[in-house]
Order: C-alpha cells, then sequence, then structure tokens
C-alpha cells in the first residue's frame, strides 16, 4: 500500500511514512495509490477488532498486524465506553453517534490516542526523535496533548488561537504538565495558527533541522482512523440500512473519513451532509465551486471557526481524477489571489460524490441546544447543535440519520448555559483539570517567532 500527494509532484511513501511527514514535500496532502476493499464491519465485532482490520488494509505491510492490534488496544483502553463511539437514538428512526467518550471528551481522541501510539512505537524502532506541530481551533490541541503527554520520542507544539478556544477546551492543553508539550497561544484565529504550520512544512530546511511531523486532520493516520467509526455504525444500525451521515464540519476531516470508509465498500450506502456554521466557506465549494479566502468569524462552535477547509483538498483531488497538476494549479491560484473557480470538468462529479453542505446560523445553533434539550433530555454541545439542527432542514428519507456529536457539553458550559439556564458539569475522570495549573505562552502572529520558539526549546533539550 503506497500513498501520492494530492498535487502530483513528490515521490509515493508508505502507511508509517505518510503519516510521520504529515504533509507531502510538494505541499499536497498524502492519499492511497488505490482505495482498498474492506469487509464491513459484523455486529458481534468489538471496536479494537474492526479497527484492526480497517488499519491494517491501509498500512499494508508496513506494520505487521500484531502491531495494529496493540496499537488499537493501547488507543482505546483509555475510552470510558466500551463502544468507543456508541449509537443513541434522539428520535424515530434517528441516532446520535457519541465521540466524546475518550480522555479530552472530543471525537479527535479517537484518531488521536491511535496516533499517539503509532508514533512511540515507530521512532522507537528507529531510535529517532520529532518535533510534531499542531494547529488547532479548540479540540486537536488537547486530543494530541493527551496523546503525546511524556511521550520519550516526540516534543509536541501546539499552537491555538489566544482567546478563541473555551477555556475548557484550553484546560486539556495547557495542564498536562508535560515537559514536552508547548502551547503557544497566537495572536490572531485558527487559519493564522494552521497558515504558520504549512508554512513551516514548505520550509524543506527547517521541516529537516527540528525533524517536522503534524497531526492535524492534513495526517492521514487521523482520517484513516476516524473512517472506523463510519463502520461500525452501518453495523450498529443494520449492515444493510442506508444512513445519512450529518457531520459538523471545520477541516472536512471527519467528513472526508467518511467518504473514505464509502469508497473502501464499508457503508451500504452513502449521504453526508456537511453542517457547517457561519464560516460557510465549505457550504460555498461543494454548492458553487468557489474556493474564498475569508477571515474566520467567531461563532458559539469555535472549533468550527475555519475558513479554509484543509481536507477538500483530498475530496478535489478525487473527482478532478486523481490529477496532480490540475490540484496543484487552483490551489496555487488560490495562493495568490486568495479566490479560484474549480475547474468545470470537476463541478459538475463533485455534484455526485454523494456530499453535501448546509448553513446553521449562531441564533440557530443555540435554539437547537435547547430543543434538543426538550425533546431528548440531554444536553449537547453546540458543534453537535449545527449537526442536529441542520437535520431540521433535510427532506425526509428513507434513510436513518446519524448525527455526529463531537464533543462533550462540559468541555463548553458558558455557551450551553446561554443557551439553556443549565450548567454543564465535567465528567467526574475530568474534574481534576480544574486544580491543575495552566502553562502557556503568548506569541506573536509571526512565522519567525514560532520557529525560534520550536529551536529554542530544542536546544535547551540538548
Amino acid at each position: 500500500m503506497k500513498y501520492v500527494s494530492t498535487r502530483g509532484q513528490a515521490a509515493p511513501v508508505d502507511f508509517v511514512e505518510a503519516c510521520l511527514t504529515g504533509l507531502a514535500p510538494d505541499g499536497g496532502l498524502y492519499v492511497p495509490e488505490a482505495w482498498p476493499q474492506i469487509t464491513p464491519a459484523d455486529p458481534n465485532e468489538s471496536y479494537v477488532q474492526v479497527a484492526t482490520r480497517i488499519l491494517k488494509a491501509f498500512a499494508g505491510d508496513s506494520l505487521t498486524e500484531a502491531d495494529i492490534a496493540g496499537l488499537c488496544e493501547r488507543a482505546y483502553a483509555s475510552f470510558s465506553h466500551h463502544s468507543v463511539a456508541p449509537v443513541m437514538q434522539s428520535g424515530p428512526n434517528a441516532y446520535v453517534m457519541e465521540l466524546h467518550h475518550g480522555p479530552t471528551l472530543a471525537f479527535k481522541d479517537v484518531a488521536m490516542q491511535f496516533i499517539g501510539q503509532l508514533y512511540d512505537l515507530v521512532l522507537s524502532r528507529r531510535g529517532e526523535r520529532m518535533s510534531v506541530v499542531c494547529a488547532t481551533s479548540g479540540d486537536t490541541g488537547g486530543a494530541a496533548a493527551a496523546a503525546f503527554a511524556g511521550a520519550e520520542h516526540v516534543d509536541l507544539y501546539i499552537l491555538h488561537p489566544h482567546e478563541r478556544v473555551s477555556p475548557v477546551q484550553r484546560l486539556f492543553m495547557t495542564t498536562t504538565g508535560a515537559s514536552n508539550v508547548y502551547n503557544l497561544a497566537i495572536d490572531g484565529d485558527f487559519d493564522d495558527c494552521q497558515a504558520i504550520v504549512k508554512t513551516m512544512f514548505a520550509d524543506s530546511v527547517f521541516a529537516s533541522e527540528v525533524q517536522l511531523s503534524g497531526v492535524n486532520s492534513i495526517n492521514w493516520a487521523r482520517i484513516a482512523a476516524q473512517s472506523v467509526y463510519y463502520a461500525t455504525t452501518q453495523a450498529a444500525i443494520g449492515p444493510d440500512r442506508p444512513i445519512r451521515f450529518v457531520v459538523p464540519s471545520g477541516n472536512m476531516g471527519d467528513a472526508f473519513a467518511g467518504y473514505v470508509a464509502a469508497r473502501c465498500g464499508l457503508l451500504a450506502g452513502f449521504e453526508l451532509v456537511c453542517a457547517v456554521n457561519e464560516n460557510k466557506t465549505l457550504a460555498t465549494l461543494l454548492a458553487d465551486g468557489e474556493m474564498k479566502r475569508e477571515q474566520a468569524v467567531p461563532t458559539p462552535s469555535p472549533a468550527m471557526d475555519i475558513s479554509v477547509p484543509s481536507n477538500f483538498e483530498r475530496l478535489f483531488f478525487e473527482v478532478a481524477g486523481r490529477d496532480g497538476d490540475t490540484v496543484r494549479r487552483t490551489y496555487d491560484q488560490y495562493q495568490q489571489s486568495g479566490s479560484a473557480t474549480l475547474p468545470e470538468q470537476v463541478r459538475g462529479p463533485l455534484g455526485c460524490t454523494g456530499l453535501s453542505a448546509v448553513m446553521i446560523d449562531n441564533q440557530g445553533t443555540l435554539q437547537e441546544m435547547q430543543t434538543f434539550l426538550d425533546e431528548t433530555g440531554a444536553l449537547i454541545c453546540p458543534h453537535t447543535a449545527v449537526g442536529s439542527s441542520a437535520v431540521r432542514g433535510l427532506p425526509e428519507t428513507e434513510a436513518t440519520t446519524v448525527v455526529l456529536s463531537t464533543a462533550h457539553a462540559a468541555k463548553f458550559p458558558e455557551t450551553v448555559k446561554e443557551a439553556t439556564g443549565l450548567d454543564a458539569p465535567l465528567p467526574l475522570r475530568s474534574e481534576s483539570l480544574i486544580e491543575r495549573g495552566e502553562v502557556f505562552e503568548r506569541v506573536s502572529n509571526d512565522l519567525g517567532a514560532v520557529k525560534d520558539y520550536v529551536r529554542s526549546n530544542m536546544v535547551a533539550e540538548a
């Protein structure tokens, strides 16, 4: 199993190299050279068993089945629910997939715990150390901190937008107490953080100097690991029942993982709705084929306050007939001018992928949190509310609807209080966060400042 770049100018690599590298040398994202066909999940299989089968198919010969099984067992041992991603009924023929049973109460844990184990295994065998950099709009940073805290072979640098993540989200990244985890509060928004990370990767000299790697949703291991819960949900709902997945979307990694599951034969059918907040670039892309750089605006669902959905590039590559030149030219134009129109030969196939998007405004998000509480007696986070609200405007279908609940309500207590008047306390397993001291450093929105920070901490270690 080899992986190629969406921009067509990087040599193929194996699964391990694609995951450790993160971004391809030509600036593209890695995808499998061909989609493996995988037997769908059986209702009697455990989550670890399904994950082992799927991830082994993506890993090819780069890791043994015993390696993958061990990684999965260790990754999911810390989850509070034995199903890892349980499915709960929320209404007639409607369900919620709960993805917040991991150590930081967010869906990012599902992939990040696997990645932490993967890096530890591979780097220990190689005798190497890497600098892992992570831009976060809220949940990725905490999940990465939990996965890599205390790792012997990784230094983790988390970039989050200063005062634009919830206080509880910030606690998950800043209270590990681990000497190998560094938190940088950037004076800017998430897109600024992500731009710094991408530019660091593009600087091949710097990337080599610090042995740079990344674990944002651009990392193929994130996509591969997230495809597993689509397969287990299909098995839980019924192996032959069509499902309409509704996915709260920012960077589009979670949604693209559903597309991957479908391409690999893990789903009975495929319809996926990306539910976006007032940062609606993805909705414009899917509907009109227009890529436009816009300033991200703050919303009640901050982890989705993203104006440039990075994983769209993987979908673009597929619908362009895997033409890396077309992808590269379009993104070069976008980089230069801040806008680009998808080629006509791409816009038609894009509409046939089974993916669409719905935008929910801020008021609709808050109203849905109260409405969902009235209907089910359960509190949901504002991101889940974007998905749940989107369902109400969709046409009726015989397919079962499944909303991905991407985070625990307790990660956004201020927003829950505003919307419902109720408190959203942390689960007992997370209460100790409040008593720990936070460690982070405020840094200007400047590439050079971030590079200097990484270099200085490497020197200090040496």
